[in-house]
């Protein structure tokens, strides 16, 4: 039987996925930001900003697994071109994504579409989306899909500006600890109210954020600060 979630749509789905875990280590357990700390946090979509585009992981959970995308955010444009896969060899294919909605494609060597090997970086995910002709996107807007809240929440955590250190300081966010990536260390922030929770190092560069769902599941997004050249290609808003 075949799955419910087709890359032709990218179908609206929900299921369980193990929340990725993440261990705490040092402090008393949660607490108030600092006011150092709000002003760092208040760096942060800044940093983002600059830093972009950049390379992204998202990890979204779909019935029975994980979907995973390996995509070039750039946050100047709003834009996103990369890398899909869901476990399954037919499930797979590109993907390029904006403020408005999402667009997916399996292109041939041709450029028309058809079967896709898995790229093997993102560098290359974004090569195979240039040479691609714009009829081979097929474009839909978002739905309530965990994939689709993930996608929409890349784009939201840069700006041109720093925020406002006061406001976040009076936002209830708290400090819940520490955390090691990759062997560096990040404080791991809450967002106050909204399901969100970051992980920033000491200059306030956001190396991953996750959102709690409502039914116990988590998306995770991973910000390596890789830059991927040469960016996000037109292609996919060729015939917007």
């Amino acid at each position: 039987m075949r799955s419910p979630w087709t890359w032709t749509a990218l179908a609206a789905v929900t299921g369980v996925s193990a929340t990725l875990p993440f261990l705490l280590a040092g402090g008393d357990g949660p607490r108030p930001l600092s006011a150092a700390e709000a002003r760092r946090m208040a760096l942060t979509p800044l940093r983002a900003y600059r830093d972009s585009p950049a390379e992204v992981t998202v990890r979204a959970p779909l019935p029975g697994g994980t979907a995973v995308v390996r995509a070039v955010v750039d946050e100047h444009r709003h834009r996103a071109v990369g890398w899909f896969d869901t476990g399954d060899a037919a499930e797979r294919g590109l993907l390029a994504w904006d403020g408005a909605g999402l667009e997916v494609a399996r292109p041939k060597v041709d450029g028309s579409a058809g079967p896709l090997a898995r790229p093997a970086s993102t560098a290359e995910a974004v090569r195979d989306a240039a040479r691609l002709k714009p009829t081979a996107w097929i474009r839909r807007r978002y739905g309530p899909a965990s994939l689709d809240t993930a996608l929409r929440l890349t784009l939201s955590l840069a700006a041109a500006r720093p925020d406002d250190a006061r406001r976040i300081a009076r936002s209830g966010r708290r400090h819940l600890g520490t955390d090691r990536i990759d062997g560096r260390r990040y404080d791991v922030i809450s967002a106050g109210d909204a399901p969100l929770t970051y992980w920033i190092d000491a200059a306030g560069r956001l190396r991953r954020v996750s959102e709690d769902l409502d039914d116990d599941r988590t998306i995770v997004v991973d910000v390596t600060g890789a830059r991927v050249r040469p960016g996000v290609p037109e292609g996919p808003w060729a015939k917007s």
